[in-house]
């Protein structure tokens, strides 16, 4: 489990059709093998690492379903180590499964900050609200506004600093992974035929006027 906050943004180092090698510094740290890293969101596992960079496998469907298949040595890519049992959820819950991939529509500095918008499939649209959560590019972002095909996000100075979405431009795909509370609602919420019942409720004690 990850929380959308970058902790480094790494180089692509290699590029083959199963795997990929990519340098960098803070997330070597403590680094083991068969670790999980996401690399701009996507959840990999690591199969190899020296003092410099780290390898992981990537199948045939992580390429179809991300924009990792599109990599080139020497791009940039964010990087984030899973959160440890205990530690601080400084975005939210990020699974590091990615949903689809989107592309960018818009944008227009705003003084310091940068507004961008992304448009995204319908499936993944049933998911986005105002206010609420959205990894890009396993960028934990709040929604500022939404209509059928896109939504809208703010990207502070340090945001647009230490992550990749500075360098985005009108056109680029990126990784969208919905707040995966909403999925869980949605799933619950499809109750069994006949629903909830009194019957049911006094059955599983729980008192029923």
């Amino acid at each position: 489990m990850f929380t959308g906050i970058v902790q480094e943004v790494g180089s692509v180092g290699a590029v083959s059709a199963k795997k990929l090698t990519i340098a960098a510094a803070k997330t070597l740290a403590g680094l083991e093998l068969g670790g999980s890293v996401a690399v701009n969101g996507v959840c990999l596992t690591v199969t190899a690492f020296d003092a410099r960079t780290f390898t992981v496998d990537v199948m045939p469907e992580t390429l179809r379903l991300t924009n990792l298949g599109r990599l080139r040595p020497g791009q940039p890519v964010n990087l984030e180590r899973p959160l440890p049992l205990g530690g601080e959820v400084g975005g939210h819950l990020v699974q590091g499964h990615i949903d689809a991939t989107g592309r960018v529509a818009a944008v227009t500095p705003e003084g310091e900050a940068v507004r961008m918008r992304f448009s995204a499939p319908p499936e993944l649209m049933r998911y986005i609200v105002a206010r609420g959560f959205v990894a890009v590019d396993g960028v934990s972002l709040t929604v500022t506004e939404r209509d059928a095909r896109s939504f809208g996000v703010s990207i502070v100075g340090f945001t647009g600093a230490n992550t990749l979405l500075a360098e985005r431009k009108i056109g680029d795909s990126v990784n969208l992974e919905a707040d995966i509370i909403g999925k869980y609602v949605e799933a619950l919420s499809r109750t069994p035929a006949g629903g909830l019942t009194a019957a049911f409720l006094a059955e599983h004690g729980f008192a029923v006027n």
